[in-house]
């Protein structure tokens, strides 16, 4: 699947329109899982059917286009069925009961094969359901005549603090073509370099939550002061919300692009299997290791892993850091100590680097753990 996405432009009107759909689709979620939550033991088909129901009962919401009332039915099936998957592999802590979701400055409709149509020259999209938002001029670098009509599965509208978006979902699998190197390569992340990888090589951590930090505290002081309500504060709320917008489009930009030249300098791509999720709840090291977005960085590996066809392994973390590359030997050192002396053979290291060749032995001795996600299906759009 690939997703292609555009800048809406239209009308004020238009705007409004789009965010009743929005509002609509949202509610016809949260009334799913109330429905599904006061009949426990029904399925994912009763769901899709309670959506008819919900359309005859509001008429409102029988203006919603019958097949975008059924994909809001299915994320809330989705929430569910993770909920019962966590259960069933018990996954400790929370396991993720699904939760009602509020109306935030962001949100999104998503369509079918119908209420919406494309012009002739693939640059003008039309919303026909009931909502009539009319036609809107699609603004991208993207070009959709490389593909027919037939192979636009959805189209979602997603509300941004910036403006609306379409997403256009297009069955079609991306594989591109590259010259064997002969060459592995094990990465070592990390909050002093962003990647440390087996040859000595680093990258540099942008940091970039860290340098917008001061102008964002600024900008949360001053909507503090305004009262709730009020012009101000919703003109103070959006230009916060585009400021955090900017920050999370420079780190998917810095990890798609980082990751990308990655994949193409080797032919096996040796990382880490790390759980973030644990790691972030050392308070002292949580917003370091957020705007790293070592996640988002290993998703891009495994994706780009597939797409040119270059083997990616997770290896376990265990002792990475600790073991000597050189001997073997267990070397023990605390997380302020950058620099591995091993006191067996003498051998003396970055410890970074040394980290990133036990990697690449771990990956190239074992069959590892390769990438899942390097389809890209992770329960959200890809771009």
């Amino acid at each position: 699947m690939l997703v292609f996405e555009a800048k809406l432009e239209g009308l004020k009107e238009q705007y409004e329109k789009l965010d009743e759909a929005i509002r609509t689709a949202l509610f016809v979620r949260n009334s799913c899982l109330r429905y599904w939550m006061d009949n426990r033991g029904m399925g994912r088909y009763e769901l899709s059917a309670y959506c008819a129901v919900l359309g005859k009962e509001f008429a409102w919401a029988g203006k919603l286009n019958s097949m975008a009332r059924q994909a809001s039915a299915e994320r809330a099936w989705s929430a569910i069925a993770r909920f019962f998957d966590n259960c069933k592999k018990s996954k400790p802590g929370k396991k993720g009961y699904p939760q009602f979701k509020k109306l935030a400055t962001h949100g999104s409709v998503e369509y079918k094969t119908s209420g919406w149509q494309l012009s002739d020259d693939r640059r003008y999209i039309t919303f026909s359901d009931g909502f009539k938002a009319g036609t809107f001029k699609l603004w991208g670098t993207r070009d959709l005549h490389f593909y027919q009509l037939k192979q636009i599965k959805r189209v979602r509208v997603v509300r941004r603090a910036d403006g609306y978006y379409a997403q256009f979902c297009i069955d079609h699998e991306r594989v591109e073509r590259r010259e064997p190197t002969g060459k592995t390569i094990g990465v070592d992340v990390g909050l002093t370099h962003f990647y440390t990888d087996s040859n000595g090589e680093t990258v540099a951590n942008p940091r970039h939550l860290r340098k917008s930090e001061k102008s964002l505290k600024r900008l949360q002081r001053r909507m503090s002061k305004t009262k709730k309500g009020s012009n101000n504060r919703a003109k103070l709320r959006n230009k916060l919300a585009r400021k955090h917008l900017k920050v999370s489009r420079q780190r998917k930009d810095f990890a798609v692009k980082t990751a990308r030249c990655v994949v193409r300098s080797s032919d096996l791509v040796a990382y880490e299997d790390l759980q973030v999720r644990n790691m972030v709840k050392n308070h002292r090291l949580a917003k370091s290791i957020s705007d790293a977005s070592w996640s988002l960085f290993r998703e891009w590996v495994e994706y780009f892993g597939k797409v040119f066809g270059v083997i990616t392994v997770a290896v376990p973390p265990h002792y990475t850091s600790q073991n000597c590359s050189n001997c073997g030997q267990v070397v023990k050192k605390t997380l302020s100590t950058r620099t591995h002396v091993c006191p067996h053979c003498g051998h003396t290291q970055d410890r970074d680097w040394n980290a990133a060749r036990n990697i690449l032995e771990k990956a190239l001795s074992t069959t590892g753990h390769v990438g899942i996600n390097a389809s890209g299906e992770t329960g959200q759009y890809r771009k």
